[in-house]
C-alpha cells in the first residue's frame, strides 16, 4: 500500500506503509547517514573479531574477553548516559559520541597497519569504545522518538533495524573479502571514514522540527528514580528481565559464529563472513515484518511469544549437523531475534513519559548489554572445551525457559503496579499519567 503524505519540510511524499517514518525530513537525513556508517560498523566488528583471533592464534576465548571488555562500561555508564540524554541536547551528544567512535576505529586500524597492535591494545581500544557506546546507545534510542514523534516511533525503530541489518548483509561480506586482501587494519580505517555520513546528517538537521521534551534540571537521585520507576511496574520489570537473559545468553552471535568458523568450518574469514551475512539476511527480513506492523506490540503475545519461537529455532540451529543447514537455519533465527528486540524497544519507548525516556532506555541498554562481560568468557570457554555449538543450544534453551516463566508470571499478576506518587516522583513526572503496556 502506498499513501501520499506531507513531510515535515512541507513536501508531498509518496511513502509505502513500511516506510512511513521517512516522511520526516530529519529522519530521512538520519537514515541516509546511517546507511553509510553502519556498513562500516559491521566491517569493524568482523575485522576486530578477526584481529583478536589472529593475535591470539585462533583462541575463541580471546574474542569473548574482548566482547566482555567492550561491554563492561555498560554496567557503570548506561543509566547515567540515559540521564545525560534527559538533561541535554541529544543531537549534540550524538555528534560527540559518533566522532569519538570514529577515533577509536581509526586508532586501532593504524596500530594494525603499523604492525604494532597487541591483544592488550585491542582490549584497551575496545574498552574506550564501550565507554562511548554506553552513552551513545540510550541517547540514540531516545533520539528516535524526537525525530519522528510517538505516532511513528514503532515504524522508525523497525526502519532503524532494517538499515542496521541491510548493512549487516553488506558489511561482513565486504569485510571478509577486504580482510583477506588488505588486512583488518585497513578495514578499520575505512570504518572510521564512514562516520562522516552520520555526522553530516546530524549537522544538517532542522532542530525546530524535532519533537523535543523539556530538558530535566540536574538534580540528585534522578538515576535512582529511573530504576525505581521500572521496578515498580510489573510489565517493565518482566520485559527488562527477559531482555537481560535473551541478550546475555542468546544473542552472543559473534562468539557462536566465530567458534563455528574458527573451530569447525576450516577457520577462514570467508566462512565467518558468510555466516554473519546469512544471519543478517534473516534479521533484515524480521525488520521488514516489524516495519509493516501497524498495531502496537503487546508484551505477552507479541514479545514473549516471539521469544519462545526464537528459543526453539536457535536450539535447532545449534544442533544442525552441516554448514549448509546452519546457514539456512540462521535466517529464521535472525528474523525472530530482530522481532524480539524491536518489539521490546518499541514497548519501552512508548510506555514511559518523555521525561523518563532517556533513563529508561539507559536501563534497557544495561539489560541488553550488561550481562555480556560476565557471560561472554564463559560461553567462549564452553565453545573451546566442549563444542562450538554450545552457545547456540544453551542460549536458545534460556530464551525459551525465561519467556515461558515470564508468561506464567504475568498470568498470575496484574499487568501494572501503580507507581508511588511521593514528592520526588511528582517532581520528575509532574501530573502526567503513568502509561501502561497491554499484556494480552
Amino acid at each position: 500500500m502506498t499513501q501520499q503524505v506531507r513531510g515535515t519540510d512541507g513536501a508531498r511524499l509518496r511513502a509505502p506503509r513500511v516506510f512511513r517514518a521517512l516522511r520526516t525530513r530529519n529522519y530521512r537525513l538520519w537514515v541516509s547517514g546511517q546507511i553509510v556508517s553502519l556498513v562500516g560498523t559491521w566491517m569493524q566488528r568482523l575485522a576486530q573479531d578477526w584481529l583478536v583471533l589472529t593475535l591470539s592464534h585462533g583462541n575463541v576465548s580471546a574474542v569473548g574477553i574482548m566482547l566482555a571488555v567492550q561491554c563492561l562500561p555498560t554496567l557503570a555508564l548506561s543509566i547515567s548516559g540515559g540521564a545525560l540524554a534527559d538533561r541535554y541536547d541529544k543531537r549534540r551528544i550524538l555528534l560527540i559520541t559518533q566522532a569519538s567512535m570514529a577515533a577509536c576505529g581509526l586508532t586501532l586500524g593504524l596500530l594494525d597497519i603499523a604492525a604494532a597492535a597487541t591483544l592488550s591494545e585491542v582490549y584497551f581500544v575496545a574498552f574506550a569504545l564501550g565507554c562511548v557506546s554506553a552513552i551513545d546507545s540510550p541517547t540514540r534510542n531516545a533520539f528516535t522518538t524526537e525525530m519522528v514523534g510517538e505516532a511513528s516511533v514503532s515504524n522508525a525503530i523497525a526502519l532503524n533495524a532494517m538499515t542496521t541489518n541491510a548493512a549487516r548483509i553488506v558489511g561482513p561480506a565486504l569485510a571478509g573479502v577486504l580482510i583477506m586482501v588488505l588486512g583488518p587494519g585497513w578495514v578499520l580505517v575505512l570504518n572510521a571514514a564512514t562516520f562522516v555520513g552520520v555526522l553530516v546528517s546530524l549537522l544538517m538537521m532542522n532542530t525546530r522540527q524535532l519533537f523535543t521534551a523539556a530538558p530535566l534540571k540536574r538534580e540528585r537521585m534522578q538515576v535512582r528514580e529511573g530504576l525505581r520507576y521500572v521496578w515498580q511496574r510489573n510489565d517493565l520489570r518482566v520485559l527488562t528481565g527477559v531482555v537481560f537473559l535473551v541478550s546475555t545468553f542468546s544473542l552472543n552471535f559473534p562468539i557462536s559464529l566465530a567458534a563455528l568458523a574458527g573451530l569447525e568450518f576450516a577457520g577462514n574469514a570467508h566462512a565467518f563472513g558468510l555466516l554473519s551475512t546469512t544471519l543478517g539476511i534473516g534479521t533484515l527480513a524480521g525488520a521488514t515484518l516489524a516495519a509493516r506492523r501497524t498495531a502496537a506490540p503487546r508484551l505477552r503475545t507479541t514479545f514473549l511469544g516471539t521469544v519462545i519461537a526464537f528459543g526453539v529455532v536457535e536450539m535447532l540451529t545449534g544442533i544442525a549437523p552441516t554448514y549448509l543447514l546452519i546457514t539456512i537455519a540462521l535466517i529464521p533465527t535472525g528474523a525472530l531475534a530482530l522481532l524480539c528486540t524491536t518489539s521490546a524497544m518499541t514497548i519501552m519507548q512508548t510506555a514511559v513519559p518523555a521525561e523518563m525516556r532517556g533513563r529508561v532506555m539507559g536501563i534497557y541498554t544495561l539489560c541488553s548489554l550488561g550481562g555480556i562481560p560476565i557471560v561472554s568468557p564463559l560461553l567462549s570457554w564452553l565453545a573451546d572445551v566442549l563444542d562450538p555449538r554450545v552457545p547456540l543450544v544453551l542460549g536458545g534453551a534460556i530464551s525459551l525457559i525465561s519467556a515461558l516463566a515470564a508468561t506464567l508470571f504475568l498470568m498470575r499478576r496484574t499487568p501494572h503496579t501503580p507507581v508511588p506518587r511521593n514528592p520526588s516522583w511528582i517532581r520528575t513526572l509532574g501530573n502526567a499519567p503513568i502509561p501502561c503496556v497491554r499484556t494480552a
